[in-house]
């Protein structure tokens, strides 16, 4: 595999006429410099230099070559200079949706990390479990669970294998006990989200990948149009969620839920950031989207 360094030695070489004062413009030894070159010759399977006692000169094919890593070296350090220059350029204000529950003890803490890397951007943030109407609200980006049905939105996938599971703690478990199977949730508590006066008390669930849902009608004491307060509920000893995997990860690590039943497939609710069209995809957003991917890799 060709290396950065031996091209720019190379060219290096090539400009000096000499490996020696090439060495001594990069601070190498000569002994590295002739190695460099080498190699590079080995990897091309070409002579590049034609070499004497007292001479160095390019060959025909180190002469056309030469071009080549010219422009190489040059592409390369015009990318380096666009990241950077991306680094010291990136900002503006973006106005973004978000889910309640992931929203505030996710996303809220994700965003700070980001504006300390890139202090000029400035957020005005929206969170609730409504679905934002971007055509209407001056919203400029919206982070999403669930498929997205309107094609004419561009849409990031932030996490496209999230799915939800079912989770209760451990003093619930103890008092109550655990699932051996779905049918079990029939005489358990069931906290419900509710949204637009309709409580979700359906919820599918899938033997494999392949398998058709199978829809659990469940019941319970409480039900709540945020979804942060149907987790609180759940670390309380409330009763029984079944949410996004990526709004429990916190408090299934830390031991304050536990995923019940965790051999059957829970709903997909894939993550998306969402933007209403083209010209809004800056270079911010680019970047905030790769960052948010990276931050729900990890959670």
């Amino acid at each position: 595999m060709l290396k950065l360094d031996d091209l720019t030695v190379f060219v290096r070489t090539a400009d000096r006429g000499s490996l020696s004062a090439a060495a001594r413009e990069l601070e190498i030894s000569p002994a590295l410099a002739s190695a460099a070159v080498k190699r590079l010759e080995g990897e091309l399977k070409i002579r590049l230099f034609a070499r004497t006692t007292r001479s160095l000169r390019l060959t025909e094919e180190g002469e056309t070559y030469l071009r080549h890593a010219r422009e190489a070296l040059r592409l390369l350090q015009e990318g380096h200079d666009a990241l950077m220059q991306g680094k010291e350029t990136l900002g503006g204000t973006l106005k973004i949706s978000m889910p309640s529950d992931l929203g505030r003890n996710m996303v809220v803490g994700w965003l700070d990390a980001f504006q300390a890397l890139y202090p000029k951007v400035s957020f005005q943030l929206g969170i609730s479990d409504r679905v934002s109407d971007m055509y209407r609200q001056p919203v400029d980006i919206a982070i999403r669970y669930g498929a997205q049905e309107d094609s004419s939105l561009i849409a990031f996938p932030l996490a496209p294998e999230n799915r939800r599971v079912l989770v209760a703690s451990p003093d619930y478990i103890k008092q109550h006990g655990k699932l051996n199977a779905l049918d079990d949730l029939a005489r358990h508590n069931c906290l419900r989200f509710m949204l637009d006066d309709v409580i979700h008390d359906r919820w599918s669930f899938y033997h494999d990948a392949d398998a058709e849902a199978e829809v659990i009608h469940v019941n319970g004491n409480r039900s709540v149009d945020d979804a942060d307060v149907v987790r609180r509920w759940a670390v309380a000893g409330h009763g029984i969620a079944y949410k996004s995997r990526l709004d429990l990860s916190a408090d299934i690590r830390a031991g304050r839920l536990q995923v019940l039943l965790p051999d059957v497939l829970g709903e997909r609710t894939a993550l998306h950031m969402i933007c209403m069209h083209r010209s809004q995809v800056t270079p911010t957003v680019l970047q905030l989207r790769d960052f948010l991917r990276a931050q729900c890799e990890k959670a």
